[in-house]
């Protein structure tokens, strides 16, 4: 069932597309930036369920300030080499989740988990 945007921003182009086939089963429009700052732009037009965010494409202080600027939009993290260190840091100053760049339908997940959890609240 599709509800809501997400917003995504990937280093490398064929993750991102890949990704975007993945999401778009879950969402109902998903936008690719191609920088922090189109991000930010799109979210703001959008607004977004969920961001979903390379961190080989943002810092993890732009992670920080996109948490504080999008209250209650969730950010997923993702890095080719997340680790536990990596998943701690990024939880640590908001994200809501970080996940391998290879674990897409772990990314999935996390992006919609708690659209679909409200959703079974009110079911």
């Amino acid at each position: 069932m599709q509800h809501s945007n997400v917003v995504l921003l990937q280093s490398d182009p064929k993750i991102a597309q890949t990704m975007a086939l993945m999401l778009a089963d879950s969402f109902h429009q998903v936008h690719v930036a191609r920088s922090v700052d189109e991000l930010r732009h799109a979210a703001i037009k959008y607004r977004p369920a969920a961001i979903v965010l390379d961190l080989e494409s943002a810092s993890l202080a732009e992670v920080e300030r996109l948490k504080k600027e999008f209250e209650g939009v969730r950010v997923i993290c993702n890095h080719r080499v997340a680790d536990e260190e990596m998943w701690t840091r990024t939880l640590n100053v908001g994200a809501d989740d970080c996940c391998p760049s290879s674990d897409m339908r772990g990314i999935v997940f996390s992006a919609v988990r708690d659209d679909q959890l409200a959703r079974h609240m009110v079911a």
